[in-house]
């Protein structure tokens, strides 16, 4: 409710510039926020050079492409088997294949509906199919499809988005709520929400009790270690997608480097930042007119 009322609200405000002028601000300072993210995640999951190996192959396709190739995450799985598991000692248990099978079957799912609503649950079902680790593995996927296959945003509208799912309650995927809203009002944030969601609960029902059984498998233990990989190879790649959009003079560099400093420096709370970002934003904004923002 709270993201929804959030795009109603930018919905009827976005066009001011106070509103651009708190973004231009906050942008940088979401970058920065991604960054921090990742490199939590990548302290609990990355262990050794295969797994940074596989990462860094993930973010130079996931640049190059401009997209989430969900078979990076096949693949990656497979190497993370072959590698850490005991493939050829001993026939792996089915629940790998299982699990893996979730992300190809999503690439498959057709866009079969006319209507706007039909659509946007569609593209939020196979966007919360390809959902590993973290939200942030989808932000490319998201800007694929939200900016270049369907046009329903542009890039500073989607970044902006990116922005509110990482400062609003909740997880980062909640952002689908604020697109959802910007498309198609209300019931477009109801069914965007539902489609994010909905692949997630389902996965966790089915595999959990098989997880539970076979969690000691190395097979299994080698497929996630390499999809971990892919998935932080595939949020930096985003942070870079997403940098070319958020920075683009001296003082969002200044903004995205003193946020990052700030991060690590005295882990300071995410609204609190945020905060601090909008109100350089609304000062800076009217004095330097970056025209660069306009035309995004």
């Amino acid at each position: 409710m709270i993201v929804a009322a959030l795009g109603a609200l930018y919905v009827f405000l976005g066009d001011l510039q106070p509103v651009t002028a708190i973004f231009y601000g906050v942008s940088p300072a979401v970058i920065a926020l991604i960054l921090h993210s990742c490199y939590r995640l990548a302290k609990l999951g990355m262990e050794d050079p295969v797994q940074w190996t596989i990462a860094a192959v993930c973010l130079v396709v996931t640049v190059i492409l401009k997209a989430e190739v969900a078979l990076l995450f096949i693949g990656a799985g497979v190497i993370g088997i072959l590698y850490y598991g005991n493939l050829f000692r001993r026939r792996p248990p089915p629940i790998v294949l299982q699990i893996s099978a979730a992300p190809v079957l999503a690439q498959l799912v057709p866009v079969t509906s006319s209507s706007t609503l039909g659509k946007l649950l569609l593209f939020f079902l196979k966007a919360g199919s390809l959902t590993f680790g973290s939200g942030l593995v989808i932000v490319p996927f998201l800007e694929q499809g939200l900016v270049q296959q369907y046009g329903w945003l542009d890039q500073r509208q989607f970044l902006i988005a990116v922005a509110v799912g990482m400062i609003s309650p909740g997880p980062v995927v909640i952002t689908a709520t604020f697109v959802g809203y910007l498309v198609a009002g209300f019931w477009g944030s109801l069914v965007s929400t539902i489609g994010i969601f909905l692949p997630s609960f389902i996965l966790v029902l089915v595999a959990a009790p098989l997880l539970a059984k076979y969690r000691a498998n190395p097979n299994v233990q080698g497929f996630v270690k390499g999809a971990y990989a892919a998935a932080i190879g595939t949020i930096l790649g985003a942070c870079i997608l997403l940098g070319r959009i958020a920075i683009g003079d001296w003082l969002t560099v200044l903004i995205g480097i003193a946020s990052l400093a700030v991060l690590f420096r005295w882990k300071v709370n995410n609204p609190l930042l945020i905060a601090a970002t909008a109100v350089v934003g609304l000062i800076a904004f009217p004095l330097l007119q970056p025209d660069w923002v306009m035309v995004k």
